[in-house]
């Protein structure tokens, strides 16, 4: 079975946001994953110290075949496109397809 996993920040800690509604949203749609035939699970991290433990911590939990980056996180630069690099040493070869 193929996996997911979702990341993204916690609508419990964003300001101005109905947390409540926002995080019944997001279960519903990890519940769509298993409806499709896909183990997910979700990490939310809040704006302190600790997300990068918790991001770390949840993407080496086990070998996920995709990673799916919530749109709170993106919605931060929405004019940049997102690219990965493969080592430290390819960072401008991944940028430069991207722009």
């Amino acid at each position: 079975m193929p996996s997911a996993l979702v990341v993204g920040y916690d609508p419990q800690a964003i300001p101005g946001v109905d947390g409540n509604a926002l995080r019944a949203a997001l279960e519903a749609e990890l519940a769509r994953f298993a409806d499709h035939g896909i183990d997910a699970a979700m990490t939310l991290v809040e704006f302190n110290d600790a997300a990068e433990a918790t991001l770390v911590t949840a993407l080496t939990e086990r070998p996920w075949d995709v990673v799916v980056i919530g749109g709170g996180i993106r919605k931060a630069a929405p004019q940049a496109a997102v690219a990965f690099n493969t080592t430290g040493g390819d960072s401008v070869e991944v940028a430069q397809r991207r722009l």
